[in-house]
């Protein structure tokens, strides 16, 4: 039996980490059924219940030195571990930890991370010194290579493969109808589905959110609904952008796990996402989808769709977003059909970490 440690931005209700873990561990056991995984989590308990597998508290540091003693193999990742705009402090915390295994001789693996971006000269030098020590990076898209090769990381190999979320299995979508129909939110209108989230505390950007969701209820006779994928924070934003509107809209304000929110956004004729993994989600039940940035990281999935952002938060107007609506509106099949070749190929480069991970310990086991 082979020993993994993942360690990442677990245990903390981000449904996009928990998505990441949930693709991860169902990808890696589905190669090895054998495989024991241990999770260093902020939440032990809800991982380990969750997930069902082994989890340490993320501050018990004996804990973790036991558990990667015992590791074949740490996992770094996925998704923005390894920058310090959200963060500063992360950054570090994550750095020391792949730091921590390197010196009890366990190997470390780069999963699919979004690398940066990274600030300061500090903190790149910090970066640089111990990325260039793991045993293999992959990288979720072609900025993350970008970022790496800015700050001089030239081993071990690097490879651009795709977010781990890619790979997870589509779900059936009665559970979503379920959710809808609890909501009163169901029925013969299309829906479409909002990810929303709190940002530096800008209120700009949900004015024009509320009034976009109002023009769109009214074009398209849609139903519009909100949806969290960080509970509770996605609500109290989605709650605030639905007092600005002024047609109905549904909020969800339950929290809800990775199988549920995907097959909830099956059941949407169409997706507006701030969120990375509420994008990613639409594109793994084949749904199409706007994206709207405050990172990188959404400029760089939607790249590697050939599309690109509605606008960012600062720049945000109802009328770009009502336009662009229109737009996918009146071609979303051959938008959908679209994704769904480019998205065949991403899912084979998301499941490609996994093997890449159990490589590494068949090697060193031989």
């Amino acid at each position: 039996m082979s020993n993994i440690v993942v360690s990442g931005y677990y245990g903390s209700k981000n449904a996009g980490d928990e998505a990441m873990l949930a693709a991860m561990i169902e990808v890696l056991s589905d190669l090895d059924p054998k495989l024991n995984i241990t999770v260093i989590s902020a939440n032990p308990a809800d991982t380990m219940k969750r997930h069902g597998v082994n989890a340490v508290s993320w501050l018990a540091f004996g804990d973790i030195i036991k558990v990667l003693r015992a590791a074949d193999l740490m996992i770094s990742g996925g998704g923005s571990l390894l920058q310090n705009v959200t963060s500063g402090r992360s950054l570090y915390y994550y750095l020391g930890i792949i730091r921590l295994a390197e010196f009890l001789g366990t190997p470390v693996m780069l999963y699919a991370q979004g690398i940066g971006p990274v600030c300061g000269s500090f903190a790149r030098h910090f970066m640089t010194a111990i990325s260039s020590r793991v045993s293999l990076i992959t990288v979720r898209d072609r900025g993350s290579l970008g970022e790496l090769e800015s700050l001089s990381v030239t081993r071990p190999p690097i490879m651009v493969t795709a977010d781990p979320v890619l790979a997870i299995h589509p779900t059936d979508r009665e559970i979503g109808r379920a959710i809808l129909r609890k909501y009163h939110a169901s029925g013969a209108k299309p829906i479409i589905g909002i990810s929303v989230r709190e940002w530096r505390g800008w209120t700009r950007y949900k004015k024009a959110i509320a009034e976009a969701a109002s023009r769109i209820v009214r074009e398209c006779d849609a139903r519009v609904v909100f949806f969290p994928m960080q509970y509770p924070e996605d609500v109290a934003a989605a709650k605030t952008i639905a007092a600005e509107a002024k047609e109905p809209v549904t909020v969800l304000d339950d929290e809800y796990m990775t199988s549920e929110l995907l097959s909830l956004v099956g059941n949407f004729d169409l997706l507006i996402g701030i969120r990375l993994h509420a994008l990613i989600f639409a594109g793994v039940m084949g749904v199409p989808m706007i994206g709207i940035s405050y990172d990188p990281k959404i400029d760089r999935f939607l790249d590697s769709l050939g599309e690109k952002p509605v606008a960012n938060l600062e720049s945000l107007t109802a009328d770009a977003l009502v336009e662009k609506v229109r737009d996918v509106w009146k071609s979303r099949e051959a938008f959908k059909h679209h994704n769904e070749e480019i998205l065949h190929d991403l899912r084979s480069l998301a499941a490609k970490n996994a093997e890449l991970a159990l490589k590494i310990i068949h090697d060193r086991k031989r």
